[in-house]
């Protein structure tokens, strides 16, 4: 099966993701070294030695196990749910995640929850979750700037959420942080739920002359 640069780099992001989520902490730093290191070759055969990449043949056995379409863009799997993502808000057509490999703090990307094409179809509420982000993001981390622009990855047009800090923009290099860091920007940038308060239950009025205590036991 033939990979683009741009699959083979979203299935690195893929895997990186999943060993922060279920490695244990000894093994996490080299097991996400060790890919990030692989050139395109050795990164292809690993996927193939560890069954995470079918041929055509097995490509129905793999699918049914796995639960999964290989084909399949990641953009899909966080949408459906079928890999982790650092949900930060959504709506009903769209859900925005922290990038795993972000440009800058912060970086975020928001993704439709159906497929849209050209730019123009993109619903209204899409930008309208970008922009409400990328305020709060303002607020915490005081960039200079925070551009909103459409990219189109793997055939499928994303929203990008880019603090700048300096003179960043989406072809600026990447980097890679840890679970840690991401879990605490998620705590710091996540729509909170508002609790539920309990309805503090109330007595009737008490009338004076009605009222009944019970015998005191001496």
């Amino acid at each position: 099966m033939e990979l683009s640069q741009e699959q083979i780099e979203e299935f690195k992001k893929q895997i990186i993701q999943q060993i922060e989520s279920s490695f244990s902490e000894d093994k996490k730093a080299p097991a996400i070294e060790r890919v990030n290191t692989m050139n395109d070759e050795e990164f292809i055969e690993f996927l193939k030695k560890n069954k995470l990449l079918g041929s055509d043949s097995n490509q129905e056995e793999l699918e049914e196990e796995q639960g999964t379409n290989l084909n399949e863009s990641p953009f899909r799997l966080i949408v459906e749910g079928k890999i982790p993502a650092y949900v930060i808000d959504e709506n009903k057509d769209c859900i925005a995640v922290l990038e795993i490999k972000p440009v800058s703090k912060g970086h975020i990307i928001v993704i439709p929850k159906k497929i849209v094409s050209p730019p123009s179809k993109i619903p209204k509420s899409v930008f309208s979750l970008a922009k409400r982000i990328s305020k709060k993001i303002e607020t915490k981390f005081k960039p200079k700037e925070v551009l909103i622009s459409s990219s189109q990855v793997l055939g499928e047009i994303i929203i990008n959420i880019l603090p700048v800090y300096t003179n960043e923009s989406t072809s600026s290099p990447r980097k890679q942080i840890s679970k840690e860091e991401l879990e605490d920007l998620k705590n710091i940038l996540e729509k909170k739920k508002k609790a539920k308060q309990a309805r503090k239950p109330r007595v009737k009025k008490l009338e004076e002359s009605k009222i009944w205590f019970p015998k005191r036991i001496p």
